[in-house]
C-alpha cells in the first residue's frame, strides 16, 4: 500500500496507527528512507503510543537500543546504518524474538532478517511531504496490518 503524508503531525499519527496494530505482538518492523526522511521521528511517536517513558533518539553511535513498553515488554531500536557490509551473525534475533523491533537502515543487515514482518519506506518529498509505502512480508505481518486503514 502506497500513500502520502504532508505533516510531521500526519507521521506521528501513522506511526500512532501502527502501533496500536502492534500493541501486544512480536513483531520486526524494517523503517527506510533517505537521512531526513523521518524514521527516528516515526519511531518516536511509535515508541510514545506504546508507552516509553525515556525518550527515543536515534541508536547510530550504538546501533541498539531498548526500551520498555507500557506492557513490560521491549520495544528494541536499532540502526543498521554502520553495519554495512557486515557479514557475521549481531545476534539480532533475540531482539527478534520478543516484543516489537524497529530497524532503520534495514537493508544493511537484510539477510539476517526474518522473512515475515513489516517494512515500511520513507521517501522525502517537498518540505515534509512524504510517500510511505507500507507492506506487510509474511501471514503474520499481513495479519497485524489487515486492521490499518490510512
Amino acid at each position: 500500500m502506497k500513500f502520502e503524508i504532508h505533516s510531521i503531525e500526519e507521521t506521528q499519527n501513522f506511526a500512532q496507527k501502527i502501533a496500536r496494530l502492534c500493541q501486544g505482538k512480536t513483531v520486526l518492523i524494517t523503517l527506510d528512507g533517505d537521512l531526513g526522511a523521518g524514521k527516528t521521528t516515526w519511531t518516536k511517536a511509535f515508541g510514545k503510543a506504546l508507552g516509553v517513558k525515556n525518550t527515543i533518539n536515534s541508536p547510530t553511535f550504538t546501533i541498539l537500543k531498548s526500551y520498555k513498553q507500557a506492557d513490560g515488554k521491549p520495544l528494541h531500536h536499532i540502526d543498521a546504518y554502520r553495519l554495512e557490509g557486515a557479514s557475521q551473525d549481531l545476534g539480532f534475533e533475540d531482539c527478534f524474538d520478543e516484543g516489537i523491533t524497529v530497524i532503520e537502515w534495514s537493508h544493511f543487515i537484510e539477510d539476517q532478517l526474518p522473512e515475515d514482518h513489516i517494512s515500511i519506506a520513507l521517501e522525502e518529498g517537498v518540505d515534509e511531504d512524504r510517500t510511505i509505502t507500507l507492506e506487510a512480508t509474511g501471514k503474520e505481518s499481513q495479519a497485524i496490518l489487515e486492521g490499518y486503514h490510512d
